[in-house]
């Protein structure tokens, strides 16, 4: 692999970097776990499929009904 390249210094650069931290991985791990709860568990509790509960197989017919009755 060539040593000069854009991508190897890239990659070079958080390989070390993620390799000497020691606080870091903690905060990292403790960011992916908030994600993980925002957007897999939290979804599903707080933002249900309102498409999907309202259109019954026609989604795009009711999209299109509504933007014409909200335009007028």
């Amino acid at each position: 692999m060539n040593k000069e390249g854009f991508l190897y210094k890239a990659f070079d650069l958080y390989y070390e970097g993620f390799r000497s931290m020691r606080l870091g991985k903690t905060l990292w791990a403790i960011i992916l776990i908030k994600l993980f709860i925002m957007f897999a568990i939290l979804k599903v509790f707080f933002f249900p499929n309102f498409l999907k509960q309202h259109a019954q197989g026609d989604e795009a017919g009711y999209v299109a009904t509504e933007l014409v009755d909200r335009a007028q």
